[in-house]
């Protein structure tokens, strides 16, 4: 295996990573590894419960949904290498090499970068703790489970405002959380806010702890900038304060990028997945105006998947 080019190199082993990895074997494309250090499933496995994946009903975990996954994909041969992808460079043949930290390469024609993104974390006490148990940072996957109810939300940004909007249609009441009294976020989505009657603005305040008991969050107390502190009795507390996108592995040795990014490091694609360097695709929560579903990541997965079979097709048969 040592020396052969591979069809396709995969880099994450993700919602999205994995589809890209049966679409391509089941494709026709014959040596694809997917490169994954961990346990493949993604961000989704630290998921207490999913309702919103299309066609899987009861109650099910983030970690029981993608189970099934590894193996269906392996069925059509895709190979999953337990390494961790340093850098992917494009070589003088114009395939790319896949760079391990146990200092091998392996030459690909083409490639799909599915290696996501991690939510930054607030940093206040009970945060970690509470992962999971009552602290998310996705409304979409969790805001149902808080119908009728009462939340708090952390941040100022357009993604905390639009998200306390989603909230406010679903929750009784949304307290938003705010460390100033002005908004990063865009004039009209705070206009928005401001004009929703459910939700309570809490300005000029920063969480201190999130608190609860075995059965998860019981409230979050603030405190503001004359050191005052506020209890507020909630049982779901979302944070939004951005997100880290693990763009690591497509950094040059000169610092630059092997694709074009945004400014928020996230990789520029067309709605077919390309990236500005052919051959190099991406796919998930690594990409421009990622939605942060499984649906939509594996939908990524799978038209990657397409466009690479096209591509290799081309550059081995032209």
């Amino acid at each position: 295996m040592e020396n052969m080019i591979l069809d396709c190199a995969i880099i994450g082993g993700g919602p999205a990573g994995l589809t890209a990895g049966l679409y391509t074997t089941r494709g026709g494309l014959e040596n694809v590894i997917m490169y994954e250090k961990g346990m493949p499933g993604g961000q989704i496995t630290q998921s207490s419960e999913i309702e919103n994946y299309p066609g899987v009903t009861g109650e099910i975990t983030g970690m029981d949904l993608m189970i099934p996954w590894p193996e269906q994909c392996q069925k059509f041969g895709l190979k999953h290498e337990m390494s961790e992808v340093t850098r992917v460079c494009k070589n003088e043949n114009d395939n790319f090499l896949i760079h391990t930290s146990d200092g091998k390469s392996q030459e690909a024609y083409s490639v799909i970068v599915c290696t996501g993104s991690t939510p930054k974390r607030a940093g206040f006490a009970g945060e970690d703790k509470f992962f999971g148990r009552g602290v998310s940072t996705c409304a979409t996957c969790d805001g149902f489970f808080y119908k009728g109810k009462e939340v708090a939300v952390v941040g100022g940004g357009d993604t905390a405002l639009e998200e306390a909007l989603y909230l406010a249609k679903i929750c009784k009441k949304v307290y938003l959380i705010h460390r100033r009294d002005t908004f990063r976020a865009s004039p009209n989505t705070v206009a928005r806010v401001k004009s929703t009657e459910n939700i309570e603005l809490v300005l000029n305040s920063a969480p201190e702890e999130v608190y609860g008991d075995a059965m998860g969050v019981t409230g979050i107390r603030v405190i503001n900038k004359d050191k005052e502190t506020r209890e507020i009795g909630v049982p779901g507390v979302f944070t939004f304060v951005g997100n880290n996108v693990n763009n690591q592995v497509l950094m040059q040795e000169d610092g630059n990028f092997l694709c074009e990014l945004n400014s928020a490091g996230e990789v520029i694609v067309d709605l077919s997945m390309r990236t500005s360097n052919a051959g190099l695709f991406a796919a998930g929560d690594i990409r421009i105006e990622a939605p942060k579903q499984v649906v939509c990541a594996a939908g990524d997965g799978a038209v990657a998947a397409l466009q690479a079979i096209s591509y290799v097709d081309e550059k081995l048969n032209h």
